[in-house]
């Protein structure tokens, strides 16, 4: 539903009767509409999917249903304003101009866009032209996906824009972060593939191209449309768009027009029909949203989703990698406890190498090469670390110049960020490995760049551009002339005073300032009959008399028009000079992407040196052999020496047949809250940490590729579509059991657990069957069900292990360590008894259980069965 058909929630807000009934513009005629609700309306039906803020004297108003939008949304009072004589009074929101920014930022995460309508001139200077109403323009269209400002975005993450096209099962995929310059596309088949790399993108807003009249809607999360395919995630904010600019002839068009090329052949992505169209969509719709600020991108990457481990989005979310998963906390996560960069571009880059393991092992070991030269060398990595934590983010400031958003301070920080540069060489070229060298030799235009730029602004500029205070002395001659004309009339009028009082006599006479009057000179009105004959009297108040003379007035024309001059001078040298940065875009983001991949492995050898990690020996082969292998997350919550470790022999080499020392499916068994959940977690973040290239938190390690590594830990209700628990553990087994392959990681905690005792465990042993005999992926499979150990019996590539308990006469003591062989109970009990459960509770249970116990053949049928 638009915003524009939404019944207004009116509920906390103060409104009228009037209000909501003028509420719609559509329902009014608009020739009874004041002149400047009128233009508001004609600006409004050009951006209909947008709240439109209209600049209004030191306000930014809006009005109709926007209005009631916005007053529900930020918690603001809703008003009412006259909106011509024969329409009444029109629902009316405002917020301060100053405020604008903080105010936008709020509702562009609620998922809104934002027209910003503001005055292009002053109220006298349309008097001036002879019109009543003030010339205003749209000059910022805010969406989610094209925000710039810093205030609205996450230092350490990207703010993707994507856009995607739509052909049967293919799909076409493009994505930028305008305040970067990214621009990537891809191309692939199975609409589930193109929903796990939304999730892993997580960007703000979706362009999606519709056939119909019903267009430039922006549908907030949660919100649906007969026009939206229902196969798309509903957790996204989508705006749809004209299918003109995505069509293929239009979107090649702009493509080679936006990087001035006759052909696409080398972007690569001619083979990609559907990415270059929606590539080509989504240049047009930053071309309609950012008016006279263009934005500047990298030229456009095509990947390949075959190039890069295949995470899921459940298995991202239970393997905790960007957020927990209990409350979705950053502190806890994969990524929490291995960023340690020093810049925002280094941290977004982590989020990136982590979110996208490799499977290319050359690629791989390269990292690897140069966090063991960073790990050897200690002080290499302390300086670099140290020179790099003085680097600000100079890829989005360098975005921010290119758009033509950037002030004086922005270029002071990429300036003092420049100068660093030959420092920053200097140490790296102590380093031999492939990432050191990159930046052996930084381009020597960026060092000139920052002195020139230190050379030309001031130390400290102002936040403003147009208030002057910018520009040093020596830069300009006619700037220089200006500054002493005016610094000699200022200088003039402070020694008026006490010229003026040793003329006149008057000992209390004083020169002042107003910004309405000017400069005046103030005598008290019993000195009136002392004024000289050359004062002439401009302002008359209830105890003293203003007066102005002819040289006053003279020097007050002079500096009031030279300040206009300065601060339009000053104003024309910062452009120019910001227009020098933009035209280095390209070669500074080169060099930051160099900065930001050192800055991670610098942090990721930081933490190998400190934390013990070792180097594991990458394999092409199914091999998994870790020795003494630790959870990286859950060992920093930790006291130091308290996590236990352990070990992990899974898979096998090439040359070598599974058997139960090299098995390809564990069968995990011990008693909650034992370690279970936290071992195969383990092994899953020491699979993906090896794959980005770092040291993981083990003594020694030999790891194979692995193609997708499948998770399934945990319990939750999906209640938004009325799948139980159980019903969501089936769902993500059966996607495990149709995608995984020999060379995937399958991570099982209890499966089968959400139904009765006999369904779910002829369940879990009907899987763990499957994975063993039919996919042969490596697998730890952790259950309660410690019937399941006769598999290792049976099959032979199946072995049984347990983390082992202490019994001891009134209780448990939990080990946390994994050995070989089975459990033969669960010790569900003990466990209940330690939450708490009463006495004759506990007991009870224990009878029942040696009951069962005696009875059950549950074992001796399903070996049965297998024969």
């Amino acid at each position: 539903m638009s915003m524009s058909e939404n019944t207004p929630d009116l509920t906390g807000i103060r409104t009228s009767q009037s209000q909501i009934r003028n509420a719609d513009y559509r329902l009014l005629d608009r020739t009874k509409l004041s002149p400047m609700y009128q233009h508001y309306v004609e600006v409004k039906e050009q951006y209909p999917h947008a709240l439109l803020l209209y600049r209004c004297g030191d306000f930014f108003e809006t009005f109709f249903q926007d209005a009631i939008t916005i007053a529900r949304e930020l918690e603001l009072v809703l008003t009412s304003k006259e909106g011509g004589k024969e329409v009444g009074r029109v629902p009316m929101t405002g917020v301060p101009h100053h405020a604008v920014d903080r105010y936008c930022a709020m509702l562009v995460e609620k998922g809104y866009a934002i027209a910003l309508c503001d005055q292009m001139e002053t109220a006298a200077e349309s008097a001036a032209l002879g019109s009543n109403l003030v010339r205003r323009e749209v000059v910022r269209v805010l969406t989610p996906g094209t925000i710039q400002e810093e205030e609205m975005l996450q230092s350490r993450r990207n703010n993707f824009l994507a856009a995607i096209v739509l052909v049967g099962e293919n799909w076409g995929l493009a994505y930028t972060d305008i305040s970067t310059g990214e621009f990537l596309t891809t191309q692939s088949t199975d609409l589930e593939v193109l929903t796990q790399e939304l999730m892993r993108l997580q960007p703000p807003e979706i362009l999606i191209p519709i056939a119909a009249p019903d267009l430039n809607r922006l549908l907030r999360p949660g919100e649906t449309s007969d026009l939206l395919p229902t196969n798309l995630p509903n957790c996204f904010c989508y705006a749809m768009r004209p299918l003109a600019p995505f069509t293929l002839p239009e979107a090649k068009q702009r493509l080679m027009d936006t990087f001035k090329m006759r052909s696409l052949e080398s972007l690569g992505c001619t083979p990609f029909p559907l990415a270059v169209r929606a590539a080509g969509g989504l240049l047009e719709y930053l071309e309609a949203t950012q008016k006279g600020n263009p934005v500047t991108l990298q030229p456009l990457r095509t990947y390949s989703l075959g190039d890069y481990l295949v995470l899921d989005h459940q298995s991202r979310r239970n393997l905790e990698i960007t957020q927990t998963v209990r409350d979705n906390h950053f502190q806890g996560s994969l990524l929490w406890a291995l960023d340690k960069t020093c810049t925002a571009m280094g941290g977004r880059a982590l989020r990136r190498w982590v979110l996208q393991p490799l499977l290319d092992l050359h690629s791989i070991t390269k990292r690897q090469d140069t966090i063991q030269e960073l790990v050897e060398h200690t002080f290499l990595r302390q300086d670099l670390q140290q020179l790099l934590k003085q680097i600000y983010d100079i890829e989005r400031l360098t975005g921010k110049a290119a758009s033509g958003r950037a002030n004086a301070r922005d270029l002071v920080a990429l300036a003092d960020s420049f100068l660093k540069l030959p420092e920053l060489a200097n140490i790296a070229s102590q380093g031999k490995s492939p990432f050191l060298k990159i930046l052996h030799h930084v381009p020597a235009e960026l060092e000139a760049l920052g002195q020139k730029i230190v050379a030309h602004l001031v130390e400290h500029p102002p936040q403003h551009l147009k208030e002057g205070g910018l520009i040093r002395s020596g830069i300009d001659p006619q700037l220089d002339e200006l500054r002493a004309s005016a610094a000699e009339d200022h200088q003039w009028i402070a020694n008026l005073e006490v010229i003026e009082r040793d003329r006149t006599g008057i000992a209390n006479l004083k020169v002042g300032f107003n910004k309405t009057f000017g400069y005046y000179i103030s005598i008290s009105r019993l000195k009136a009959d002392q004024v000289p004959g050359d004062y002439i009297r401009k302002q008359t108040l209830t105890n003293e008399e203003r007066y102005i003379t002819p040289e006053l007035k003279e020097r007050e024309v002079r500096i009031l028009t030279a300040q206009d001059d300065l601060n339009r001078i000053e104003h024309e040298i910062f452009l120019e000079l910001r227009a020098t940065v933009a035209a280095h875009t390209e070669q500074i983001r080169t060099i930051a992407r160099s900065i930001s991949a050192i800055d991670v492995l610098c942090g990721l050898s930081e933490i190998a040196a400190t934390q013990g990690y070792c180097r594991p020996q990458m394999v092409p082969s199914r091999e998994i052999h870790i020795t003494d292998g630790r959870h990286p997350v859950v060992e920093k919550a930790l006291l130091a020496g308290f996590f236990v470790p352990n070990s992990t022999q899974l898979g096998q080499a090439e040359h070598i047949t599974a058997t139960v020392e090299h098995p390809d499916l564990i069968i995990l068994t011990g008693p909650n809250a034992s370690g279970k959940s936290c071992y195969l977690r383990q092994l899953g973040l020491i699979q993906i940490m090896a794959q980005i290239g770092s040291f993981i938190p083990a003594t020694a390690a030999t790891l194979g590729i692995c193609d997708r590594i499948f998770t399934r830990v945990g319990a939750v209700d999906d209640l938004a579509t009325g799948q139980s628990t159980f019903m969501v553990e089936m769902n993500e087994t059966a996607n495990i059991l149709n995608h995984a392959t020999p060379n995937s990681l399958v991570l099982l905690d209890e499966i089968g657990r959400g139904t009765a005792t006999f369904d779910g465990l002829s369940i879990a042993w009907a899987v763990a069957e499957y994975l063993a005999t039919e996919i042969r992926s490596r697998t730890i499979f952790a259950t309660h069900y410690h019937e399941l150990n006769e598999l290792a019996s049976i099959l032979p590539n199946v072995a049984n292990y347990q983390v082992t308990v202490k019994e001891l006469p009134d209780q448990i003591i939990f080990l946390h360590q994994v050995q070989p062989g089975g459990a033969s109970k669960s010790y569900g009990i003990e466990a209940g008894r330690l939450a708490g459960l009463p006495p004759t509770v506990i007991s009870r249970a224990r009878q029942v259980m040696s009951q069962i116990e005696e009875h059950s053949k549950i074992a001796i049928g399903l070996r049965e069965s297998m024969l």
